[in-house]
């Protein structure tokens, strides 16, 4: 039997996320209340509540494939099937155009979830790195170096879980044109697009710039409605057929409820002040953090991140990544989540997307460790 790959960074949130006083592993921004969202259309929650509980369209009711076609250039709602987040669509994705021993390029780091379905579907899984020293940034040479002709698929995640690096139009240029040369799809988890940190512009898209790519997105990070579980998948339209064909065999579909308060959300009208709230959290949480970090000279180095609610930090003390988090869950009930989950060690993800007062709160437990932690080592070689 085939040895199961955990997807280890959801099982430590399964474990710890509803437990400790002060979560700062969330990839988001701090979710937006129900009522802040149907009081942003006057009548909106008679409406919803006239709602028939039925089952929706199974790929999206139609309002809101056509929200989401409109984020895209030359997109249809024939382009377009909702999912039950983003993580379903990158499953049915997978599903739909690799078989067992297809070879499938990965960007890392980048959320583990298709590194982890390769593995146990049983793909020929390559990968390509973005390095720190490089500042999160591809290099095209590497790429190249790993694409072959029986490459299927590569798959980016753009802007980047968990380094908040945002590829340049001339890196995701050459990223296609390597793909082009051997006929391969590119994925691209796209749902950070809309978070960007230092510009309101958004982030382009894969989508309409190549023939064979699909993009993946969701109401989770740039929107903060991850309770509403709204994904998508951006694709070709008989390819998008083929993959709503595998979605009637896992979900069926996203529920009635959470389909109408999507179209709401990706409105012209309410989806510009989503964005506005959310690049608030970002920028404003920011400096908290950087401050934070400033008060540990020399135990921290961090590449800002462009965009998302996250930073992915390179600790300078020594203690594996994995122990440091879970001491911290067990000790002083704070979450953040390791850099072996990306397979990188000596760092961590700290989300700042959050209230201050919280973000401030739950560092303050965590300088309590580091301070923990330099003691123990001083008593050690003294």
């Amino acid at each position: 039997m085939q040895v199961f790959q955990p997807f280890q960074m959801e099982r430590l949130f399964s474990r710890f996320e509803k437990e400790v006083e002060y979560n700062l592993s969330e990839s988001g921004v701090h979710p937006v209340l129900l009522r802040e969202l149907v009081d942003r259309e006057n009548g909106y929650l008679q409406s919803l509540l006239d709602t028939d509980l039925n089952y929706p369209h199974t790929n999206g009711i139609p309002q809101l494939r056509q929200n989401i076609a409109r984020l895209y250039q030359g997109g249809t709602p024939e382009n377009v099937l909702v999912t039950v987040g983003a993580i379903e669509a990158n499953y049915l994705v997978l599903k739909t155009l690799l078989a067992a021993a297809d070879e499938i390029v990965v960007m890392l780091p980048n959320y583990m979830q298709i590194w982890g379905l390769a593995k146990n579907h049983g793909l020929a899984l390559k990968t390509f790195q973005l390095r720190e020293e490089t500042g999160w940034t591809p290099d095209p040479a590497e790429l190249e170096s790993v694409v072959t002709a029986s490459t299927r698929l590569i798959a980016v995640c753009n802007p980047n879980n968990p380094t908040g690096c945002v590829l340049s139009e001339s890196e995701m240029d050459a990223i296609i044109r390597i793909a082009d040369r051997v006929g391969s799809w590119i994925l691209a988890d796209e749902v950070y697009a809309g978070a960007e940190r230092i510009t309101d512009e958004e982030t382009p898209s894969f989508y309409g710039r190549y023939d064979k790519a699909l993009v993946t997105g969701s109401l989770s990070k740039a929107y903060g409605l991850p309770g509403l579980r709204i994904g998508w998948v951006v694709a070709p339209a008989g390819i998008v057929d083929d993959v709503w064909a595998r979605h009637e065999y896992t979900t069926i579909s996203a529920t009635m409820l959470s389909n109408q308060l999507a179209a709401l959300a990706l409105s012209p009208e309410v989806r510009p002040w989503l964005l506005r709230r959310t690049r608030s959290y970002i920028r404003r949480g920011y400096p908290v953090l950087r401050s934070w970090m400033d008060l540990h000279p020399g135990s921290f180095s961090l590449r800002p991140p462009d965009a998302g609610a996250i930073a992915f930090i390179r600790y300078h003390f020594d203690i594996n990544s994995t122990q440091l988090v879970e001491r911290l869950a067990w000790e002083k009930s704070v979450l953040i989540v390791p850099g072996d989950h990306f397979g990188i060690d000596h760092f961590v993800r700290v989300s700042f997307g959050l209230p201050h007062s919280y973000l401030r709160s739950g560092l303050d437990r965590f300088h309590e460790m580091i301070d923990e932690l330099s003691l123990r080592s001083a008593l050690r070689n003294g």
